[in-house]
């Protein structure tokens, strides 16, 4: 079967069908979006609300660190277990539970009265988070066309900045109200309200109801919402997933695209949130300390305009032209900084790079790992290579300060040059150009790479 639904020989789309194509598709991609964009709301909002709700609660200093670390525990349970619910009930019914989990949590936070309260209440969110992390991205895929795919789903990544800069003025905003932290950490909850709104009305994936067998049905969707499947490769992709759960994931058959999805992720994201989380640590061991907060917003601005980019020409020069040649360069950037520290141009130049390229890659956080699982394992892929995206960047960031104290800065950008070169190195041989490629086609590739 052709990989669209209409033929000769069916009859002009009605102008009401085309409305009604419109609508979804504009509903799944504001669900979509939105529901990227609350997960950076909830993370960058602690960051305002902090110092405020330590004083009103009486925090101690391990409560608040695990206030401040609770929605990425959260996170690493969320991946997995949200993504294998979505491959084995179906995208509809997690899609719109995981942002109910949103809006109830966002509601509690309002009402805590001790730190061990708003630790378990974040940790619930942090594990929706998680799941949105699973199932937005690849639900959205499978609505999408082949071709700009990759810019679509790159653009989810903006979305996530977006609601993290949005989340820092909701917080300057109730800064000074008594018990505004209370205000601003709860304000999620109106936008999680949109969301589920949005996602009440949104359809059963075609591309799962195919991995089930249930073809009619699948057809149905394809005709009605002009979805572009290949429904022959679709079926013929077809595995024991469903049974096999999370050991699938080790198989034979798919254990090239689990470790290079996990691989590159973790490689991505390590050295970004360690070195971006202890910024004004880094800066003064190369004795630029003065400079740390005019630098924090430079490293903050440049990743923005540089997973801009990425959207950008993600679809114009392919997915391993955007991961694989920025991968060599931001080690190389790191470790010239670590071979002259105490060049300022160096320092400025080098970070600027790496920030740089290295957000323009991450806009492939969004894309590779969902195009290289089959649909029947997708959820649950991605779900797995989150989780270990956020072990490398836990691990990352609890290092990181004690390799500053016993062995210095440069080891530490060495290090971090150490791990962005394996992250090149598994890329170079695991990823697959998977770019226009239908997605059961795409999946198909990467076990051949």
């Amino acid at each position: 079967m052709a990989t669209t639904p209409a033929t000769a020989q069916e009859p002009p789309i009605s102008p009401a069908l085309t409305r009604e194509r419109r609508r979804l598709h504009t509903k799944l991609k504001l669900a979509t979006q939105i529901g990227q964009g609350i997960d950076g709301y909830i993370i960058g909002g602690i960051g305002m609300a902090m110092a405020a709700l330590t004083t009103d609660l009486h925090l101690s200093t391990l409560m608040e660190g695990l206030v401040g670390a609770s929605p990425l525990i959260g996170i690493f349970v969320g991946g997995p277990l949200f993504g294998r619910l979505a491959d084995r009930f179906g995208r509809r019914p997690v899609f719109l539970v995981d942002m109910l989990v949103f809006l109830v949590g966002s509601v509690l936070q309002f009402f805590v009265t001790d730190g061990l309260q708003l630790f378990l209440i974040r940790l619930l969110m942090g594990v929706a988070i998680g799941g949105e992390y699973a199932i937005g991205a690849p639900l959205l895929s499978e609505y999408a066309p082949r071709q700009g795919r990759g810019r679509l789903l790159a653009s989810l990544e903006i979305s996530w900045y977006l609601g993290y800069a949005l989340a820092t003025v909701v917080g300057a905003l109730f800064a000074e109200v008594d018990g505004g932290w209370r205000w601003s950490l709860a304000s999620s909850a109106v936008i999680a309200l949109v969301c589920v709104a949005l996602r009440g009305g949104i359809p059963e994936s075609a591309r799962w109801l195919l991995s089930k067998g249930r073809r009619d049905e699948a057809e149905a969707l394809i005709h009605k919402y002009g979805i572009e499947v290949d429904v022959e490769a679709e079926l013929d992709e077809r595995t024991q997933a469903d049974r096999e759960g999370f050991r699938a994931l080790f198989s034979r058959r798919h254990l090239r695209s689990t470790v290079f999805a996990s691989v590159f992720w973790a490689a991505l994201v390590l050295p970004y949130f360690a070195i971006g989380t202890f910024w004004t640590q880094v800066f003064e061991a190369l004795n630029m300390g003065d400079n740390a907060t005019a630098a924090l917003l430079v490293y903050s601005f440049t990743a923005v305009a540089g997973v801009t980019a990425g959207c950008l020409v993600v679809d114009r020069i392919g997915r391993r032209r955007l991961l694989i040649p920025p991968f060599w360069i931001t080690a190389g950037c790191l470790a010239l900084v670590a071979v002259w520290p105490t060049s300022t141009p160096v320092i400025v130049g080098g970070f600027l790079f790496f920030i740089f390229l290295n957000a323009a890659s991450s806009a492939l956080t969004a894309v590779y790992p969902l195009e290289v699982f089959p649909t029947s394992l997708r959820t649950t892929g991605v779900g797995f290579a989150t989780a270990m995206s956020r072990v490398g960047a836990a691990i990352g960031t609890f290092l990181l300060p004690m390799g500053l104290d016993r062995f210095g800065v440069e080891f530490v950008l060495l290090v971090g040059a150490g791990v962005l070169a394996v992250g090149g190195l598994v890329s170079q041989f695991l990823a697959p150009e998977t770019t226009d490629l239908d997605l059961a086609r795409a999946a198909r590739k990467a076990r051949e790479v």
